[in-house]
């Protein structure tokens, strides 16, 4: 072997397994990020870690809760809603009702699907923000798997929410929309408190920063970008969602 194959060899450094890269998204996340923009672009793992502790909560809700108090209790939490719904014909409401309960039931089992559309469609927008709008030379496929690890910190919600139920929540009390006490609207009242003001604060989830802090650290690794370009891209696409929903509660609420 000559000297120029053996320093290549030397100098390339053995890819992460999945599972040390899911450990190190929390305890180093930047290995993690700089082993997938060697190429090591596997995701399945936290794909299915993330899918396994959303059944967990949908199994939860569906024992403990069930669908139709979900969804009279998403009703009750909107006086505006729970007033057009009184207003209008027996037969609507009904129809409304079931829509608002099989609406969120389906798409919690069919959530492997919908997580995937997600991230992919997401992946795109953060794909031409970061290499158009910053420079970036980052793919489609290394957005995809760094959005994959850095949503685990949904893990910790999902299974808090789980735990909150079978603890002994008291079925009516249950709210879908703050299910785990980890957003500074799961300890608001939706009915005290104004309603744009109750969507930003919902919007402040410890874990939804957490996984925006990882994907802003990992887009910039893939991308080879500075690190403050990563939390540019997305946390200006988190707030312009924000804005958005706070608007459409404070127009319509």
């Amino acid at each position: 072997m000559s000297d120029m194959n053996i320093q290549s060899v030397a100098g390339e450094a053995p890819g992460l397994s999945q599972w040390q890269r899911v450990t190190n998204t929390f305890s180093a996340p930047s290995t993690t990020f700089e082993d997938i923009k060697r190429g090591n672009r596997s995701w399945w793992m936290p794909f299915l870690i993330s899918i396994l502790a959303g059944y967990v909560l949908f199994a939860g809700i569906t024992l403990k809760i069930g669908w139709a108090q979900v969804a009279e209790n998403m009703v009750r939490l909107s006086p505006s809603l729970e007033e057009r719904l009184a207003q209008a014909p027996a037969a609507q409401r009904e129809g409304t009702l079931k829509g608002m309960q099989y609406g969120p039931e389906i798409g919690f089992a069919a959530s492997p699907i919908l997580v995937l559309v997600v991230v992919a469609l997401g992946s795109l927008v953060l794909l031409g923000t970061i290499n158009f709008v910053f420079g970036g030379k980052a793919t489609f496929g290394s957005i995809f798997t760094v959005w994959m690890y850095a949503g685990l910190p949904g893990i910790f919600k999902a299974l808090l929410g789980a735990i909150v139920i079978f603890a002994g929540t008291a079925p009516e009390s249950f709210n879908l929309n703050n299910f785990a006490p980890t957003s500074v609207g799961a300890f608001l009242n939706p009915l005290e408190t104004n309603a744009a003001l109750y969507k930003l604060a919902s919007a402040l989830d410890v874990t939804t920063i957490w996984t925006l802090v990882l994907l802003g650290i990992g887009i910039a690794a893939v991308a080879k970008v500075k690190r403050s370009s990563g939390y540019f891209a997305v946390f200006g696409w988190w707030a312009l969602i924000v804005l958005i929903g706070v608007g459409w509660a404070a127009a319509f609420s």
